[in-house]
């Protein structure tokens, strides 16, 4: 069904009517109203063709396409990695192994200038042997502790990068305490000047790096 017909038979009857208010008559206070003819446009059988289309029944098949649309999946929401009881106890000694360090590192430093001054005698020289015996094997605890719990967090995505990087610069610190261990003076081999300023120069960066290390990733509780 379509409306042209209606709506031509509208428009001609509206186009056939004009009103005008009438002349009041006498004694009379109301107006009347008269219907005047005016010219009626013709319409030809051409223009009668012309004239666009309304179809109702087409409304529906272009409505169908969008009540047809699927509805969008709702996004997934992030899981939270689980980390086993085993990672829990490795980061507790970790935690506690690193404490522990930061001591040792103060007294470690204390002993050794003096040793380089030359104001310590063999008590000295034995303190600073037993402070670095400490702080190797803490470090080997924490080592071992901190690559097993890296691993098994290479999965997580969260902090991954900041993880990474925390295990890669106490591997390096790892390195350097082996080189200062190895850079220890020798009495055996004469008194070397530059190997003692060496050895103390790469303590004192290994012992600085982890520190700070150590307490950035306490800071950022991570």
């Amino acid at each position: 069904m379509t409306v042209r017909p209606v709506l031509l038979l509208v428009l001609a009857v509206v186009s056939t009517l004009a009103v005008r208010p009438a002349a009041a008559d006498t004694g009379s206070d109301s107006t009347s109203w008269v219907i005047t003819d005016v010219a009626v446009p013709t319409v030809t059988p051409v223009e009668l063709a012309a004239l666009p289309r309304v179809d109702p029944a087409g409304w529906a098949d272009q409505a169908a396409p969008a009540a047809q649309q699927p509805t969008p999946a709702p996004m997934p929401r992030a899981v939270a990695y689980e980390y086993s009881d085993g990672y829990r106890t490795r980061a507790k000694i970790h935690r506690y192994a690193s404490f522990a360090t930061l001591p040792l590192f103060v007294s470690q430093f204390l002993v050794g200038d003096k040793l380089y001054d030359g104001d310590g005698g063999g008590g000295a020289k034995s303190a600073h042997t037993a402070l670095a015996f400490g702080i190797g094997s803490l470090f080997g605890v924490n080592s071992v502790t901190g690559v097993w719990n890296l691993w098994e967090a290479r999965h997580d995505p969260v902090h991954r990068q900041r993880r990474l990087l925390h295990g890669l610069v106490m591997l390096g610190c790892d390195a350097g305490f082996v080189a200062t261990g190895l850079l220890a003076p020798d009495d055996d081999h004469g008194f070397d000047p530059d190997r003692r300023s060496l050895h103390r120069k790469v303590a004192i960066t290994s012992m600085g790096i982890a520190g700070a290390n150590f307490l950035f990733m306490l800071l950022t509780n991570r």
